[in-house]
């Protein structure tokens, strides 16, 4: 089973808009196609994002984060990293992707997606990660 780590803004986009790729990852995770991995602080991150940007009320936060930890292992990451200099929140991800030992990160970043692979993780949009998947 392959092991995926999914930055914030695939989480988002997979709670918010219930037809797109984000969530035929998220519904994979949730039937158990894929190993999804997460950290607290990708959680909050999410969980942040959907109230600051998407007017979630605080109420209706704990039903978005039920989604989560239904959908993925919750991993407390061992490693602190520093290596996305311009974007210092995308070493969460990173830091829960080594700790977790994913094969994947699957995001939108720019700054995620132009490292590629970080040591033998690969790095993917969305869409070449279901395309490899479809493979």
């Amino acid at each position: 089973m392959r092991r995926v780590t999914a930055d914030t803004n695939v989480l988002v986009s997979a709670l918010i808009y219930r037809r797109g790729k984000p969530f035929q990852l998220l519904r994979m995770a949730l039937e158990g196609e894929i190993s999804l991995a997460i950290s607290q602080s990708i959680i909050e991150e999410t969980l942040d994002v959907l109230s600051r940007k998407f007017g979630i009320r605080p109420e209706e936060l704990p039903a978005y984060r039920e989604v989560l930890v239904e959908a993925a292992r919750t991993v407390q990451p061992a490693v602190l990293l520093d290596v996305v200099k311009d974007d210092p929140d995308d070493n969460r991800i990173l830091e829960c992707a080594v700790s977790a030992g994913s094969d994947y990160i699957v995001t939108g970043d720019k700054d995620l997606l132009r490292l590629k692979r970080y040591d033998s993780i690969r790095i993917l949009s969305i869409s070449a990660y279901l395309e490899l998947k479809r493979q």
